[in-house]
């Protein structure tokens, strides 16, 4: 393949006499096809055009957005009402959110309310957000992960 060249199966001598005629490479493409597919082209151009073509699919890409939110195991309902309309503006806008129960010093012995904590929070977001993880203790956290319900 390549410009001003018939396209065809060629043998490896002569598709470099053809690439050194047209002062080009010969790039091959896919080396695992049978005959293996080659290309006639400048190779710095080459390089440039894939480069190009990867930064444009990275553009592309959709980005996951992990948001956090902390609460301690006596967390009042006051601070807890504030942070669950955070958690449903960030699940609005797309991003997935990780809330995690910080336990300090002794507040370990209460790892049944940070449970309880983080599975009513699940419960009040039912329908905005689907749980990816169950509470789990990891350390002094015990984090819940919840990501946002395609919207319909």
């Amino acid at each position: 393949m390549g410009d001003n060249v018939e396209q065809g199966v060629y043998p490896i001598e002569e598709a470099l006499r053809i690439a050194d005629d047209l002062e080009l490479d010969l790039i091959e493409i896919s080396p695992n096809a049978v005959p293996p597919v080659c290309r006639i082209a400048d190779y710095q151009k080459f390089l440039y055009q894939q480069k190009k073509k990867e930064k444009e699919m990275k553009a592309k890409a959709t980005k996951v957005v992990v948001k956090e939110i902390r609460f301690g195991p006596q967390t009042d309902d006051h601070d807890y009402e504030f942070k669950l309309k955070h958690a449903i503006g960030f699940l609005q806008d797309g991003a997935k959110l990780k809330a995690y129960v910080f336990f300090k010093g002794r507040s370990i012995l209460f790892k049944e309310q940070g449970e309880v904590l983080l599975l009513r929070f699940a419960n009040d977001l039912e329908e905005y957000a689907k749980v990816d993880q169950l509470p789990q203790l990891e350390g002094k956290r015990m984090i819940i992960q919840l990501s946002p319900k395609k919207k319909k």
